[in-house]
């Protein structure tokens, strides 16, 4: 799957139109949460399962969304955070879990 359309919408979600005709919204403080990048992830694993980070309005804002190459998009955060990569498969998936 391929996202035709990716916006933000209400400015606390990101909105995704698929190339099957599917819609997907996810929240943005559910994406900030998922970040897959490694300091993200190295945090979660600092913590453990049980640490729930709180951000500021500033880290839920998105300054830029970019294509990286056909199989994903990177964002980049009012914060300046920008080293996720979201993968299509893994966008789905948090989308999928915000249900």
């Amino acid at each position: 799957m391929v996202p035709v359309q990716i916006k933000i919408k209400e400015k606390n979600y990101l909105f995704i139109e698929w190339n099957d005709g599917t819609e997907t919204s996810i929240k943005l403080a559910n994406l900030r949460k998922n970040c897959p990048c490694a300091v993200c992830i190295s945090e979660k694993n600092k913590y453990g399962s049980k640490y729930i980070p709180i951000y500021s309005g500033e880290q839920l804002s998105v300054k830029n969304i970019q294509m990286i190459g056909s199989y994903a998009i990177g964002i980049e955060w009012a914060d300046n955070h920008n080293t996720g990569i979201y993968d299509f498969t893994y966008l789905k998936k948090i989308s999928d879990l915000s249900k």
